[in-house]
């Protein structure tokens, strides 16, 4: 918005011609996002508690010290993401720019399915909120719709192909299949962070890192010239997406303040799955979907660690970790909490920058 209100206006008041400049718009997105989130979280939070009743439900089959340390809690602190990154965005990126509201519209529909689990959960004082049917079945539909979209505003020599990280030019033609993949990422990325969101800091500090890394990733592959340097697939547009992830990690700061140990909040599925989309949604846009499972590696590692213990219960009635996701089980083996939430910000760290080599080693 202030994009189109004020750069017009760079002739007659030459300062104004800063809001040219992707690198001063996504820094302006950062810290009105921080900003914003400061300001709403206090009222938020007193708001929450006021109408949630005894805080998120806590499964009582979970680490027995969760029923002492996080019961009353609040839970739907993603809306506070959600609020300062939807309105950062609208004010500093360009809005004539589709890949934005692709990613905005990934980001608060699954914000909204969200939403109604955490709603339910809280109203009915259980655990168990939306089924999981109907909430995969409306995360594939809006994944579909931002896939298709996607690629009605993608180059058409790029529109369905799939890049390969290290290898330079190497372009995997999906066609028909581009879709499923495209819906595939987008929901699987969300769930992946869902299942991280377990313990007080340690699902919001990785998404931070990883909104990071693509909002670089981004900047570059919309960037002619660095497109062609690094020998990266050029998508003219997705530059603007810097803005959309700069406003992601200031919302994220943000809200990583209420909820650093002891959490005074929550972000519960309303941040978690639209989170998550976002970052499915960023790497679908930019061709760099296979390097979100390596900067994104911690969410699948999380991810893995369930799959692997459902099926070995199910086949050999045994289960392979204490408990899972991941973070669980080095609770149930007598880690602090903290200890946990550090050791994993480290391996985040670790897996971004490797994801980040990807764009030089080619």
């Amino acid at each position: 918005m202030l994009y189109h209100l004020l750069f017009p206006l760079a002739d007659q008041f030459p300062v104004l011609n800063v809001f040219r400049y992707l690198t001063f718009r996504t820094g302006g997105a950062v810290m009105t996002a921080l900003v914003i989130s400061f300001f709403i979280g206090p009222t938020m939070i007193r708001l929450l508690h006021m109408r949630q009743k005894g805080g998120q439900p806590i499964r009582v089959d979970g680490p027995e010290g969760h029923l002492l340390t996080k019961q009353g809690t609040p839970t739907m602190g993603g809306l506070m993401i959600l609020i300062a990154l939807v309105i950062s965005t609208i004010l500093w990126a360009d809005l004539s720019n589709g890949f934005v509201w692709v990613a905005l519209g990934v980001t608060v529909s699954y914000g909204i399915i969200g939403f109604l689990d955490d709603y339910l959960k809280v109203s009915r004082r259980n655990h168990k909120g939306l089924p999981g049917k109907v909430k995969l079945v409306l995360q594939v539909a809006f994944a579909l719709a931002a896939a298709f979209w996607t690629m009605r505003l993608m180059p058409a020599d790029l529109a369905t192909t799939l890049a390969v990280p290290f290898f330079k030019g190497t372009l995997v033609h999906l066609a028909w299949f581009f879709p499923v993949f495209a819906t595939f990422v987008m929901v699987g990325s969300s769930n992946s962070v869902n299942l991280t969101d377990g313990l007080d800091g340690l699902a919001i500090v990785p998404v931070m890192i990883a909104s990071g890394v693509f909002m670089l990733i981004a900047y570059l592959v919309g960037n002619t010239v660095f497109a062609g340097y690094l020998q990266l697939h050029y998508v003219p547009g997705t530059g603007e997406l810097a803005t959309f992830l700069g406003a992601l990690i200031g919302g994220g700061l943000g809200f990583l303040w209420f909820n650093a140990p002891p959490a005074r909040v929550f972000m519960g599925d309303t941040g978690s799955l639209s989170l998550g989309g976002a970052l499915g949604s960023v790497s679908v846009i930019t061709k760099h979907e296979l390097v979100l499972a390596i900067v994104g590696g911690l969410f699948v590692l999380e991810t893995v660690s369930v799959i692997v213990q459902v099926i070995s219960f199910k086949l050999t009635g045994k289960r392979v970790f204490a408990m899972a996701p991941l973070h669980h089980h080095f609770e149930k083996k007598g880690w602090a909490e903290s200890t946990i939430v550090i050791r994993f910000w480290i391996i985040a760290t670790i897996l971004a920058l490797v994801g980040l080599s990807t764009l030089k080693l080619r």
